[in-house]
């Protein structure tokens, strides 16, 4: 899997690609939190270009998720494969994720909850 990473709008987008499994959801995890230690608690990921996913890289996203919660921060997903898309429905995860169709809708969504 490779993980580009940049800063949109505020918040840091990491963009994968490949497969994401138990190597690389273990290499995903240490990069989230390297940016939760430079202080970016904004996190988005760009699925686009993700062709699979297992369990494993799963429970590497829900991993996330408690990580940047315990850092007071967000949590994003975007650009789901129609194929990962409906594993999010089967487990269920579509609802505890918050999941936008494209990446400008989810760094939009940053901004207006920070006017709130």
């Amino acid at each position: 899997m490779e993980i580009t990473v940049k800063d949109k709008g505020g918040a840091t987008v990491l963009t994968l690609s490949g497969r994401l499994d138990l190597a690389s959801g273990t290499t995903l995890k240490e990069q989230v939190k390297s940016q939760l230690k430079k202080g970016n608690t904004m996190i988005h990921l760009n699925l686009a270009q993700v062709d699979f996913i297992n369990s494993s890289g799963l429970g590497a996203l829900v991993s996330i998720m408690k990580e940047v919660r315990l850092a007071k921060g967000r949590f994003t997903l975007s650009n789901l494969a129609s194929y990962v898309e409906e594993i999010f429905e089967i487990t269920q995860l579509s609802h505890i994720f918050e999941i936008f169709s494209t990446e400008e809708e989810a760094i939009s969504s940053y901004h207006v909850a920070s006017v709130r």
